[in-house]
């Protein structure tokens, strides 16, 4: 079969490999589709200390069955048949440290990965780990959700976690940083399933910013390049803020930002993660002290956020179909990158 295999940063190849063997506590599945995310070109430039070389990479992943070991249904109490359509989540929690038994599993102290710790989905077949099956992490796809829908719920599932922690409610504002695939869900996450007001999208990129409004639909989009991005916020305000901001990029600014921003009592997610080599930011802590604000972080999701973006999609609550605006076989995977890290697409499915 073929697969993109990480060896070193910039080393990234397209092999010929032999198909994974099911082990008899493992799922093996025809992977039909991997999305593509910013982290996958993180990975590309500079790999990452979770992910040992050679690894195939992948996380967003969505297939077929074609392959059921033997003790899976007497281990985890599942049945899986072939052809079953099924995705995979991407962060895999231990489901036995404090963190899991306290019901947090997307703060897992020992949570490894698809892609990293486990050989990826860009690839055309591809098996499922015991640790998956473990924590129900393997996931059937609705009738009438294609799996390329089906691959961008892992990234779904990561704006559901970020937002169910803000308590957004019926006629907040909400300002979204940064226009990529991840602040188009997050605008449809607050509105489909929390009724938001008005949402803002920032971004300063105008070409960025049309195509994913032309989409997502905000109430206005905001060129932090052209406005003072605060100023502007306030304005379409009455004075007052935001009540929810979400930082969903890495961007140090953006979150300076959105604490000068934020309305009396709102709330902020920092979303997206900063370089480690420049994580710190400036922060006036009386604006947090005497507007009340909240600050939340955001990291990756639980499984149970994927079986709830699953719903969301078949339900119609948050589509992603439209979302996806290129579809690249795995021959060309590398391209993909590519569209990704140029910003010319909003999501990118690579199809085995």
């Amino acid at each position: 079969m073929k697969a993109l295999r990480f060896y070193a940063p910039e080393d990234v190849r397209l092999e010929e490999r032999p198909e994974p063997e099911c082990g008899p506590d493992e799922v093996k599945i025809r992977v039909r589709s991997c999305s593509t995310c910013g982290t996958d070109v993180k990975i590309f430039h500079n790999g990452h200390q979770n992910l040992t070389p050679p690894r195939t990479i992948g996380h967003e992943i969505a297939g077929e069955v074609v392959e059921v070991g033997s003790a899976v249904e007497a281990t985890f109490d599942q049945h899986w048949e072939i052809g079953d359509r099924v995705q995979v989540i991407a962060a895999v929690p231990c489901g036995d440290c404090y963190e899991c038994r306290k019901g947090w599993m997307a703060v897992c102290e020992n949570q490894t990965s698809m892609g990293y710790q486990y050989e990826g989905g860009f690839a055309e077949y591809m098996v499922v780990p015991r640790q998956v099956l473990k924590v129900d992490g393997l996931n059937r796809v609705p009738d009438g959700v294609t799996l390329d829908e089906a691959s961008a719920a892992e990234p779904l599932a990561c704006a559901i976690n970020a937002q169910e922690q803000l308590g957004i409610e019926k006629g907040d504002v909400v300002v979204v940083f940064g226009a990529g695939p991840i602040g188009c869900m997050h605008i449809r996450v607050a509105r489909g399933v929390h009724g938001c007001g008005p949402v803002y999208l920032v971004d300063v990129n105008a070409d960025r910013l049309a195509m994913s409004a032309a989409v997502a639909r905000p109430d206005e989009v905001i060129d932090g390049s052209e406005v003072d991005v605060v100023a502007r916020v306030m304005e379409l305000t009455g004075g007052r803020g935001a009540d929810v901001v979400i930082t969903a990029t890495a961007a140090k600014v953006a979150q300076e930002q959105a604490i000068a921003m934020a309305a009396r009592n709102g709330r902020i997610s920092f979303f997206g993660g900063l370089p480690k080599t420049d994580p710190v930011i400036g922060c006036d802590s009386n604006v947090v002290h005497y507007r009340q604000l909240h600050i939340h972080g955001a990291n990756g999701s639980a499984p149970e956020h994927n079986k709830r973006a699953l719903e969301y999609i078949s339900t119609g609550q948050v589509p992603v179909a439209d979302l996806i605006t290129h579809r690249i076989p795995l021959e060309d995977a590398l391209s993909a990158l590519d569209l990704v890290r140029s910003g010319t697409a909003i999501k990118v499915t690579v199809n085995p």
